[in-house]
């Protein structure tokens, strides 16, 4: 992966905004950040829940970490380089479920998430 192509996976995400944030690139939806990249230009940081980012961490293929500084902050750090693409796509949903307004995942829940299928 690299930044244009966790670009077009947080930008395909309903009212999701491309902005900045620390002088960098993020994703906003409704002024509420998903993702941003670090200086570094090569890990995003991600908005998660704190229980998940644990089961992150302990994945072996080295693409998440945290520095001391996100220790206390709700973010997982992602090496793009190493990253899965449908592992980043699942983050960047889930991290636009908990930070959209409520009626516009509502208005959008089934189409991210798989809703039911028609018979």
């Amino acid at each position: 992966m690299n930044f244009d192509q966790a670009s077009e996976l947080a930008l395909a995400l309903p009212e999701v905004e491309h902005t900045t944030s620390y002088g960098t690139p993020s994703f906003k939806v409704r002024r509420k950040m998903l993702a941003r990249l670090r200086e570094d230009g090569e890990t995003l940081v991600v908005k998660v829940d704190p229980l998940e980012r644990e089961a992150l961490l302990a994945d072996p293929s080295g693409a998440y970490f945290i520095t001391p500084h996100y220790q206390d902050y709700p973010y997982v750090l992602v090496r793009l380089e190493r990253a899965d693409a449908e592992e980043l796509r699942e983050l960047l949903i889930e991290a636009w479920l908990r930070e959209a307004p409520k009626r516009l995942v509502a208005e959008h829940e089934d189409e991210l998430l798989g809703g039911p299928e028609d018979d």
